[in-house]
């Protein structure tokens, strides 16, 4: 078994040769905006990943995934003599293509964010001129300050201030 570091080394080579294939080699138009993101190959170095990803020709225009991943199935054993020739290894892994999801879910995190942004700013907007409802200490009892020594006779009141019969307990 190769080590992890060996097989971090062929994968980063591997993405290389692919892209520089893709870009320079090979003439399928339905390659033109597909970009190899990552790979990993696997710790026996017969398997590698690569995600990639597909822009589209302009903004407006949504990518066409499903003719870039039949464009890369068709390359796959091209590209993989070419991955072969450049690294030398003993066994050319085998070459399998995954579509990179991540720019989707950090544009999707993106909306959410600026949806998270504009209600913050509602809401600061709203609360600008609000007031509290009723009192602004809704705790503060006035005559509060009567209570602390007891009833207006100086007895004490309270849950505290039943007799429960231990008083004998503290008479000298």
């Amino acid at each position: 078994m190769a080590d992890p570091g060996r097989a971090k080394r062929l994968a980063k080579r591997i993405s290389t040769v692919v892209a520089s294939a893709i870009e320079y080699e090979i003439k399928d138009p339905r390659l033109a905006g597909v970009t190899i993101t990552d790979a990993k190959v696997t710790n026996d170095l017969h398997d590698a990943t690569l995600y990639y990803t597909v822009l589209g020709r302009s903004l407006d225009e949504e990518p066409d995934y499903a003719g870039a991943a039949a464009a890369l199935e068709k390359a796959k054993g091209v590209l993989r003599t070419k991955v072969g020739a450049a690294t030398g290894v003993r066994f050319t892994p085998t070459l399998a293509f995954v579509r990179d999801t991540v720019p989707d879910a950090a544009h999707r995190m993106e909306e959410l964010l600026a949806q998270a942004r504009a209600a913050d700013e509602d809401l600061a907007r709203v609360r600008q001129g609000a007031k509290h409802a009723g009192d602004t200490d809704p705790y503060r009892v006035t005559g509060a300050e009567d209570d602390v020594d007891g009833g207006p006779d100086g007895t004490p009141d309270g849950p505290y201030a039943e007799d429960t019969g231990d008083r004998h307990r503290f008479e000298d």
